[in-house]
């Protein structure tokens, strides 16, 4: 494993981050897409290709609270120093007033259920995990701020929102002298990145270390879909493609079919399998640092994921996935 320091922090990472919003989620059939053995499995494979950084948050598993239950069980015999753990706040925990969002009492209460199912005294990264237009920033800000001061938290983190209010929120903190993001989590692949550019600008700007999920385009990059004859889509049985009604929408495009045609031709020039490239080639940014958050089903595909480390792209590889999203005339020039 790689490992690298989180955006312009002190703390190292390695260079892919396990996600774990599957764990405890039930399925359309009432089944858990990841149930507890099966996540202290994959849990154990992340520890054994060396990933420390592990992602959570406080609504993950159809019980809220699921998958920080099942990470604090698991990391209850081992040791807490070894690991990065990310959590996250804002969407609704409990009906009612105070369930939600980002003021001072619903994140006061959330912090202490988080450390609580995690069975930690302290998060390495706590992500806003949306913008609240609710609650001004200031005191969102100064709240995470006292959990910094506190011991809670040590570091900051923002997920997907607008690029003015990443940056009104850093602004915020420097005008106030308070403590400032320094991760970010937005949607970002190898297919798509004019839509959050300008995020990703300030992210550049601002040294902020940037940790995309959906890496592979919902599963879209790993190669397993093809075009039908019929302009559609077709993939192994049970797949996302099945599953997930908005997966069409979100990740299947005619540009992200150019960028995945240029990522089969690479892998097969590097022996290398689809995801492997498209994982290297976010990692491979200069920018910032770009720690993809990667999920599996099973052990051997969070191993397969892993196996990015040993792909090494040439400059020219990198620039031809990057151009291939513009190989469609009506998609667009690329400047």
């Amino acid at each position: 494993m790689e490992y690298t320091k989180l955006g312009n922090t002190g703390t190292d990472v390695s260079k892919l981050c396990f996600g774990t919003w599957r764990f405890g989620k039930e399925g359309a059939d009432g089944a858990f897409e990841t149930d507890y053995e099966e996540a202290h499995d994959l849990l154990d494979e992340a520890h054994e290709q060396g990933i420390n950084f592990i992602d959570t948050a406080n609504v993950y598993g159809t019980e809220n609270g699921t998958s920080e239950e099942w990470i604090g069980d698991w990391l209850a015999d081992k040791d807490r120093e070894e690991f990065v753990i990310a959590s996250k706040v804002y969407f609704g925990f409990r009906e009612g007033p105070n369930g939600s969002g980002l003021g001072r009492k619903h994140i006061r209460s959330q912090i202490e259920g988080t450390l609580d199912r995690l069975g930690t005294d302290y998060l390495d990264v706590y992500y806003i995990h949306r913008w609240d237009d609710e609650t001004p920033i200031v005191e969102t800000m100064r709240t995470l701020s006292k959990l910094v001061e506190e011991g809670k938290v040590n570091h900051l983190g923002a997920s997907t929102m607008a690029a003015w209010q990443l940056t009104k929120a850093l602004w915020t903190s420097d005008v106030e002298g308070l403590e400032r993001f320094d991760v970010v989590q937005p949607l970002f692949h190898a297919a798509y990145r004019d839509d959050v550019a300008d995020y990703l600008d300030v992210a550049a700007d601002q040294d902020l270390a940037v940790c995309p999920y959906s890496p592979l385009a919902g599963g879209f990059l790993t190669g397993k879909y093809e075009r039908t004859d019929e302009g559609g889509i077709e993939g192994p049985e049970g797949s996302r493609m099945d599953t997930d009604e908005a997966f069409s929408d979100w990740y299947v495009s005619e540009r992200g079919w150019h960028v995945l045609d240029e990522i089969r031709a690479i892998a097969d020039e590097e022996d290398a399998a689809p995801a492997q490239v498209a994982l290297r080639w976010l990692m491979d940014h200069d920018a910032f640092s770009c720690v993809p958050i990667v999920g599996a089903r099973t052990p051997d595909q969070l191993a397969e994921n892993a196996g990015a480390i040993d792909v090494d792209l040439s400059d020219d590889q990198h620039e031809r996935i990057g151009a291939a999203r513009y190989e469609d005339p009506e998609a667009g020039a690329r400047y």
